[in-house]
């Protein structure tokens, strides 16, 4: 009898039955990693939820082996985050992994997010402290009501995110971050001593992302050389010109920058010839601003943004006469309407001075 109902008891355990409070899992993506919360999804269901229902401080649950612990941050087994990379919660450091996530609500207006080894453990019941990983402080907020317990990801940033609790009317929120530079590069390096290596354009494109993203300039040097002549996948290209350029101009090598200009210039197409001209305006190198302009307008005699960015190149240099001859030379080519505004406004700005 005693085996049977031993068996029985086995069995029930591993029904998977609907919950009162049900389970959930959020996300958010920030640059090319993941943050996720797991939990499950009480509601207020009339009672009064802080210091009665999820009491302040620590507290003794009346089970289990924890004689002080703090709440589950949900209901049923423990909330848990994970970070699919090495992060920063409210500054702190966070290795890539699993957690338990607990709150120690103390007051109406503060609480402490605590992050513990123990990602598998069944609520607070078995807490101990001296397993925490992580611990928080964070302010409270008030909010709109919130029936179900909800976790929200918000002001995503591109490398940061706040991941808030909702219920009742108050939100506890708490900021994760990620160094998203340092991921994506170790990730490409990593990756690009296989097929990923073979591909002239993510050369490239890690090229420009280090150049824009804080990285290693003179390794983004390396791969951009890569991608123009490291080896038979290799082409020399407007684009990857055009990155080398900015990453010598950075660097310093303002003459070898302007050089490899002329060379890219050499390639350009109506589009890119008209940036090259406003990088060079930017810089202040006004002989090379109107060298790509008037190529521009020798290779398209009849494109109306041509003339406006001649205009103004002139209009920025200070010569009112030309700048107004290129301008007014726009206009009469019936010009796209984001050009005819542009054109006019400089205009209206030239008559006035």
């Amino acid at each position: 009898m005693c085996l049977l109902l031993s068996l029985s008891f086995s069995a029930f355990a591993q029904l998977n039955l609907p919950r009162g409070s049900q389970q959930a899992t959020v996300s958010q993506r920030v640059g090319i990693s993941d943050v996720s919360i797991t939990y499950s999804r009480p509601s207020v269901n009339g009672r009064e939820v802080w210091g009665k229902l999820v009491p302040y401080g620590m507290n003794n649950l009346g089970f289990g082996t924890a004689t002080e612990a703090p709440w589950r941050a949900g209901a049923n087994e423990n909330t848990t985050i994970t970070f699919s990379h090495n992060a920063k919660l409210e500054g702190n450091p966070i290795k890539a992994g699993t957690y338990g996530l607990h709150i120690e609500v103390k007051d109406e207006n503060n609480a402490t997010i605590i992050l513990s080894h123990d990602a598998n453990a069944w609520g607070s019941f078995y807490y101990d402290a001296s397993h925490d990983v992580l611990r928080a402080d964070v302010v409270t907020k008030t909010a709109a009501h919130k029936e179900l317990l909800t976790y929200e990801f918000t002001n995503v940033q591109p490398k940061a995110t706040t991941a808030s609790l909702f219920w009742e009317k108050k939100e506890i929120p708490f900021k994760v971050e990620f160094d998203v530079t340092d991921i994506v590069l170790n990730d490409f390096r990593d990756k690009s001593i296989g097929n990923t290596g073979f591909i002239r354009q993510n050369w490239e494109n890690m090229a420009r992302f280090s150049l824009n993203n804080g990285g290693d300039l003179k390794e983004a040097l390396g791969w951009i050389d890569g991608a123009i002549a490291g080896n038979f996948y290799s082409q020399k290209t407007f684009n990857n010109l055009a990155i080398k350029g900015q990453i010598l101009n950075k660097l310093g090598k303002t003459q070898d920058y302007a050089k490899l200009m002329d060379e890219a210039a050499g390639m350009a197409n109506k589009n890119q010839l008209n940036t090259l001209g406003y990088q060079m305006l930017g810089a202040k190198d006004y002989d090379r601003a109107l060298k790509y302009f008037k190529l521009n307008i020798a290779n398209n005699p009849t494109d109306a943004n041509s003339y406006d960015s001649l205009g103004e190149c002139y209009k920025t240099m200070g010569d009112k006469k030309n700048a107004i001859k290129y301008l007014k030379k726009s206009l009469s080519l019936n010009p796209p309407a984001n050009v005819k505004a542009n054109s006019e406004k400089l205009l209206a700005e030239l008559e006035a001075s």
